[in-house]
């Protein structure tokens, strides 16, 4: 896996990487504009302040698909509902405290940690070999190099952050090797596009804190309540590919005349040996929160020492020096963007208190009679509606203000929730027919060096989603059934302490 591929992908914030154009000629950007003024109007004639909150959310919209940058997407909508429903006192009011309000929470100073602790592991390189050494161990398997890929892909989205760069990096080197192993090109693209599903789960999640930081719950236990899910639907991943390939051999290269290279011992050894920093900074997140030893911003602190310090020791006879500097530019940038992002959402969550959407939204999903896993799977369908269009933090900074109101009502816990949410976007993001992910892949497919003289058509992206999504799925109705696999963890720890 090219080092330097890894590197420019590994961005931490989703938020901040380009989206695609929605608008390719004039006429839609002048349509959108168009849109944006009726909101506008409509706000100001609005006849209670309910429905100006929808004018205000349906700007939002609007200039998200104009492409306007996601924080000003959800700050201007919000200071211009603000200022049309209490005049230009309160819309001082909220440009003067919402910057400081929204960011100097505690807690927020462990998201440059993580971000700057996954950036000195990309930039080391140590990333690139996580891949190889997963390939190593479980090549032998039916499956097998789907399998290692699988586990490759949770490894480095959450030490990266970003699942975005994480498939970049992924599909580069995983889709060849498994090509030249005889695997059904749909079964290799299927296999990268849902490794990453379980990186944002996996502490440390950049994801998961900002959830914390907008539900207002402590941040340790919501980190500690993605790891059982995350490791889970690795393993759920893994054991659907060990089943193709024990009953499906052909797709995943068995009985094709494969004449892969046997994997010696030494070799397994060698390749674990190489990526022994990545465990070393789990048991110091991990076991410095469990032990009571660090609070979960001393924890991030301390991991981002540690990589720090394998950064140095990878990076040796390579600059690491630049290296490190490379990755404090990349962390102040990426931090900076998450944070204006958090700006506009106190605001928007400020406009949504001062015209009671929020409670609106909770009175008439009690009155629909909804039970628990009838809101939940309503959930659902809005999430993966909402993939077609937006990443998963925006996805998140424009629903959880409006849903939160209602968990208490439906019995949800907030921790439970805060996963629930964060596999959803990650999942939208995959979801035909405008998940980002699945075009993401479809253009690295095109690659001679990644598609191998095949061609893998946008149709094969889709079908490879059709083979996997179903297990997705199935998951999310396991959460729905168990709870306690997100909720039993952070009580454990809770009970320690």
């Amino acid at each position: 896996m090219s080092t330097s591929a890894t590197t420019a992908s590994a961005a931490p914030a989703q938020a901040a990487r380009p989206r695609p154009r929605r608008f390719a000629s004039p006429l839609g950007a002048l349509i959108g504009l168009a849109v944006v003024a009726a909101c506008t109007i409509g706000l100001f004639l609005s006849p209670t302040l309910a429905v100006a909150g929808v004018w205000c959310i349906a700007m939002m919209l609007s200039l998200m698909f104009l492409e306007v940058p996601v924080a000003l997407s959800l700050a201007i909508p919000s200071l211009i509902g603000v200022y049309g429903i209490a005049g230009i006192p309160a819309a001082k009011n909220i440009l003067a405290t919402a910057p400081f309000h929204a960011v100097s929470q505690w807690s927020y100073s462990v998201l440059p940690m993580f971000i700057f602790m996954g950036m000195l592991l990309s930039h080391s390189g140590m990333t690139s070999k996580i891949y190889q050494a997963t390939s190593a161990w479980f090549g032998w398997l039916p499956g097998g190099i789907g399998i290692g890929t699988t586990f490759a892909g949770a490894g480095l989205a959450s030490v990266s952050g970003s699942t975005i760069g994480m498939t970049y990096a992924l599909g580069r080197a995983g889709i060849p090797e498994m090509l030249r192993a005889g695997y059904d090109k749909r079964m290799a693209v299927g296999t990268v596009l849902v490794a990453g599903l379980p990186g944002n789960l996996i502490p440390p999640s950049i994801l998961l804190v900002v959830y914390a930081g907008i539900a207002n719950v402590a941040v340790g236990p919501q980190l500690i309540a993605g790891a059982v899910p995350g490791v889970l639907i690795a393993l759920t991943f893994a054991l659907f590919t060990l089943l193709i390939g024990a009953f499906a051999p052909r797709l995943v290269g068995r009985g094709r005349g494969e004449d892969r290279e046997p994997v010696t011992w030494r070799r397994r050894f060698r390749a674990l040996g190489e990526v022994w920093g990545f465990p070393v900074i789990m048991v110091v997140l991990f076991g410095g929160m469990l032990s009571g030893l660090f609070t979960p911003t001393e924890a991030g602190a301390a991991a981002a020492l540690t990589a720090l310090v394998l950064c140095l020791f990878y990076a040796r006879g390579r600059q690491p020096l630049r290296l490190i500097a490379q990755a404090a530019f990349s962390t102040v940038t990426a931090s900076a963007a998450i944070f204006f992002i958090m700006i506009g959402a106190h605001m928007l969550t400020k406009l949504l208190a001062m015209t009671g959407l929020a409670q609106h939204m909770t009175d008439l999903i009690l009155r629909m009679g909804l039970s628990r896993v009838a809101f939940l799977l309503v959930v659902i369908v809005l999430y993966l509606i909402l993939g077609m269009f937006f990443d998963t933090l925006s996805m998140m900074l424009l629903t959880i203000p409006i849903l939160l109101p209602t968990l208490e009502a439906m019995q949800v816990s907030p921790l439970w929730f805060g996963v629930f949410v964060v596999l959803l976007g990650e999942l939208g993001m995959i979801t035909p027919p405008v998940g980002i992910l699945s075009y993401i892949v479809h253009a690295i497919g095109k690659e001679p060096q990644v598609n191998l003289g095949q061609t893998i058509s946008l149709r094969d992206v889709f079908t490879s989603l059709v083979w996997f999504l179903p297990v997705a799925v199935l998951f999310l109705f396991i959460m729905i059934a168990f709870p306690q696999m997100a909720t039993w963890l952070p009580g454990l720890m809770a009970g320690g302490s």
